[in-house]
């Protein structure tokens, strides 16, 4: 069953400090993110580049420029990838007055925002982030090799702080490195789930594994200051390993350069629903994956309180609660893969409408015509002149 992977990587925050870190940080983001489908050769990834910057600003073009060079002929050239496409947004400054007469003027960081694309040789393969049932260990891919940079975190923003050392992609061929090896074990399904390390650091991703997963985590992080262990942003994953399969997980790493120092057993998924981890044997988070999914939901629920029905909203929060709660499920009334009983002769037609901005309807039309639709091109002004 074949498809395509979509995956996106940004990091504006860092280039605060560090303008092509940002961008290195950005294109790392996205292979770490797309690396658990089975893509085949780095190669095949193609990304498209999304540059804003508030070109005029003092140093703001030098900085774009510096940028631009470092992600377009050092470090993807390094990786082996191309970025055939993109866009720019060069304005990214606003000014405007207030009440009393006073003018204000505020300008964005530069940024740049990668999608990468690849096709996909089969879907089936492709691994999720939700912790799966059964024996298995907790394996930390740490790309950063121990640096543990804490520079444009979003800890440091929760306490309205920037940094001064922010992390960055120093070796291209690690990352190379690593998403070869897991093209190697996604093939070979030696994995259950995985999910890259980067806002929040390795307590959001294992929070977010354990909470999609509705499983708990036993873990003790490498170090000693749990701060930065527990959220700095430096690339790298968590993967999820089959207990009787972590040594041919361990080979595979290490013939693609990556040993012990890099992917080292943090822990264990756990039955209980308990969130518990520790740095250098020391506890430095006891929770439940209740409390945990409360905390990681509290600001949707107030933006979709605010947005839709707050009843509702809330109701939905409250659910976070209810350990037995076992959300969305379906029951499938019919086979898939049976052929349909209606012999259809002709085509029935569907019009894809669309209006000036408007993407993707392209994709949509392809996606009714595999259906066995005759897709129609609709713009609005067609309807507005009859």
């Amino acid at each position: 069953v074949t498809g395509e992977a979509m995956a996106t990587g940004e990091r504006t925050p860092i280039a605060l400090i560090d303008g092509p870190a940002a961008g290195r940080m950005a294109v790392a983001e996205a292979l770490t993110n797309i690396a658990g489908a089975a893509i085949g050769a780095i190669g095949k990834v193609k990304l498209s580049a999304n540059w804003m910057c508030a070109c005029g600003e003092a140093g703001e073009d030098a900085l774009l420029f510096d940028t631009v060079a470092a992600v377009g002929l050092e470090f993807c050239p390094r990786l082996g990838i191309a970025i055939p496409v993109g866009k720019d947004s060069l304005s990214m400054r606003t000014v405007w007055q207030d009440a009393a007469g006073q003018t204000h003027r505020q300008v964005a960081p530069l940024s740049l925002i990668v999608s990468a694309f690849a096709p996909v040789r089969d879907a089936r393969l492709t691994l999720t982030p939700d912790l799966k049932p059964g024996a298995s260990v907790l394996m930390l891919v740490d790309l950063g090799d121990g640096r543990n940079r804490m520079g444009g975190s979003a800890l440091a923003q929760v306490y309205n702080q920037v940094g001064c050392e922010a992390p960055d992609a120093d070796d291209p061929l690690r990352v190379r490195a690593f998403f070869e090896a897991m093209q190697e074990l996604v093939a070979a399904r030696a994995l259950r789930a995985v999910h890259d390390r980067s806002d929040g650091g390795v307590a959001v991703t294992l929070a977010e594994m354990a909470v999609s997963g509705g499983r708990g985590v036993e873990v003790d992080l490498p170090g000693g200051d749990p701060l930065p262990a527990l959220f700095s942003e430096e690339l790298g994953a968590v993967l999820q390993v089959e207990e009787s399969r972590l040594d041919e997980v361990r080979q595979v790493m290490a013939r693609h350069g990556l040993d012990s120092r890099i992917c080292s057993v943090i822990g264990r998924p756990t039955d209980d629903r308990s969130f518990r981890l520790a740095v250098g044997g020391v506890p430095a988070v006891a929770s439940d994956l209740s409390r945990v999914r409360r905390a990681w939901s509290a600001l949707t629920c107030r933006m979709q309180a605010a947005r839709d029905n707050p009843v509702c909203a809330w109701q939905e929060y409250e659910n976070g609660q209810d350990a037995e709660d076992p959300g969305m499920t379906f029951r499938v009334t019919y086979d898939p893969e049976a052929r349909p009983g209606v012999e259809v002769c002709r085509k029935p037609r569907m019009a894809i409408l669309r209006e000036q901005g408007v993407n993707g309807h392209v994709e949509m039309a392809a996606a009714f015509a595999l259906a066995g639709f005759d897709a129609v091109d609709v713009h609005m002004t067609d309807l507005l002149g009859g």
